[in-house]
């Protein structure tokens, strides 16, 4: 009768149900996460930097909308009415010229109409390259036809990204007015968008932790936004006037150049004083204009030395080589737009690391720990 009994078969060990739900639970949560970092991807830079204009705007937004009887909504609008006409306006043609001189010289490469200077003698004096590029420049200026057909491929390969950067200058100009705007609106909710905002630090640093990030947080964005980039960019735009009052060519791109050694933390001297040489060389301007604009282009070059006392308050919180780094790093990936993001981002990234390694559990008192 033992035969006849069934078999025991061993079934396998089942997963405990809590376990189950959790793993669902966050593969539905990192799905619904992917899709809408897909969807919100096109916006996110544009939303960044609109944020970084909000929170460095809002001090003067504030005092505005004491003065208009406490309308958030109001002084927005009229900061940001503001802001496009002095900054956006003079923005815009800075973009414009240096479109038009791509343009220019994409055009004249085309119908063969390009003429090239000689290279001077001290040219092939540079060290390691400068015989090199002496013998490519005079065989360019002597015959330039000769040159493009000789290079075609690499002249092609230059015209298409030439065109690129032609398309990245548009879409940066329409994303820096587009930003902006966005601003005003994040300034009319600035109270909600605050809280929220704290919130969000709350929750996931923890009630203690949360708010001082919080707090560092924005103190890092403001600081750099306005102390180095805000500084930087102020003194380009001057500049940029300057030498489009002057008529000095590829004025946007100088403006650009004046902009990344702001970021830098050089001189715009580097840029001035060959302008300056230029306009009374080669100028074909009137003493006198030529006189206004020199001192103009001068105490423009000399700006940074008054913003910075006011902008940059205490001192930029981050080290100077961090800012430098994410700047140029978002340039490079993501534009112009990300010149101004990247630095702001890895600062801010830099200082909660620091605040997290300082709240370590060796750290006595917020003192750093001693090394025996």
């Amino acid at each position: 009768m033992d035969d006849l009994k069934p078999a025991k078969t061993s079934h396998p060990k089942q997963i405990p149900t809590p376990v189950l739900d959790t793993a669902i639970r966050l593969g539905l949560i990192a799905i619904m996460v992917y899709l809408a970092l897909r969807v919100f991807s096109p916006f996110l830079g544009l939303m960044v930097w609109a944020l970084i204009l909000a929170i460095a705007l809002y001090p003067l937004n504030t005092k505005l909308a004491a003065k208009l009887g406490g309308h958030q909504g109001r002084a927005a609008t009229l900061l940001v009415l503001v802001v496009v006409l002095l900054v956006g306006v003079p923005t815009v043609l800075l973009g414009i010229s240096l479109v038009d001189h791509m343009l220019s010289a994409y055009q004249s490469l085309e119908d063969g109409s390009l003429t090239i200077r000689g290279p001077g003698p001290n040219v092939a004096q540079w060290p390691l390259v400068g015989e090199q590029i002496h013998a490519t420049w005079e065989a360019a200026s002597n015959n330039l036809t000769a040159f493009i057909a000789e290079h075609q491929q690499q002249l092609r390969d230059a015209s298409r990204r030439t065109a690129a950067a032609l398309g990245g200058v548009v879409t940066t100009l329409l994303g820096f007015l587009a930003a902006f705007i966005v601003a005003g609106v994040m300034l009319a909710y600035a109270h909600p968008g605050a809280a929220s905002t704290r919130r969000i630090f709350t929750r996931v640093c923890g009630p203690t932790v949360g708010p001082e990030m919080h707090t560092l947080t924005v103190a890092t964005v403001r600081s750099v936004a306005t102390g180095v980039i805000g500084v930087a960019f102020i003194q380009a735009v001057l500049l940029g006037i300057g030498f489009l009052l002057a008529g000095i060519p590829a004025a946007g791109l100088l403006a650009l150049g004046v902009l990344v050694l702001g970021i830098m933390q050089l001189p715009a001297a580097l840029f001035v004083i060959p302008v300056v040489a230029w306009l009374w060389m080669a100028g074909d301007g009137s003493a006198l204009t030529n006189v206004l604009l020199t001192v103009y282009l001068i105490l423009a070059g000399l700006a940074d030395n008054i913003l910075k006392p006011i902008l940059l308050g205490r001192g930029v919180a981050a080290p100077m080589p961090v800012v430098l780094l994410g700047a140029l790093g978002g340039m490079m990936t993501s534009g112009l737009i990300g010149l101004f993001v990247g630095a702001v981002i890895l600062a801010v990234s830099y200082q909660i690391f620091m605040a997290w390694v300082d709240t370590g559990p060796d750290t006595v008192m917020g003192e750093s720990p001693s090394v025996e």
